[in-house]
């Protein structure tokens, strides 16, 4: 009981004070921390990010790419980086590419591990209050599908405190 209560007390102290455990692999896998951002989200970022409420956002959760979490609608944050920024142009083909450069690692895969179609975002102008988010790795649900995603859930920045990249 007090290896329980022990347990329980980490875990509430750890989410208070913004640690969070990523068990996916589009980052490294171990215990991260949301650090305040005080300052507008950059190309290069990596942040913690609460998916929008949206029917693309519900049908993800359905397919089981997003866990639950105390995001709105009970979504996990995401953990992503910043790979655009209001008004820069993004095209999606093969890959993605940002204000005309190359995103590095970002095939779009047409179908997920399980064989169903993935939607993916048609491109366009990334509009005021938004970002793109991205992750190298190449089963990551990220912009790629669904699109630029409001600033306004970013929790704060990324920070590694003890990860390890399988």
């Amino acid at each position: 009981m007090t290896a329980g209560i022990c347990a329980l007390s980490a875990f509430t102290l750890g989410w208070i004070g913004g640690f969070r455990i990523n068990l996916t692999p589009s980052e490294p896998l171990g215990l991260w921390h949301i650090v305040p951002l005080d300052r507008p989200a950059v190309v290069g970022d990596v942040v913690f990010i609460c998916p929008p409420v949206t029917a693309t956002m519900r049908e993800a959760r359905e397919r089981g790419y997003l866990r639950r979490g105390r995001c709105p609608a009970g979504y996990a944050p995401l953990i992503k980086t910043i790979a655009g920024v209001a008004g820069q142009d993004v095209e999606v083909g093969a890959d993605v590419w940002i204000a005309r450069h190359a995103v590095p690692r970002s095939s779009v895969s047409m179908v997920d591990g399980k064989g169903r179609p993935l939607a993916r975002f048609n491109g366009g102008v990334i509009q005021t209050g938004h970002v793109f988010v991205h992750s190298t790795f190449i089963g990551s649900f990220d912009s790629r599908y669904f699109g630029p995603i409001p600033t306004s859930g970013i929790l704060g920045q990324a920070q590694e405190v003890w990860t390890y990249a399988p």
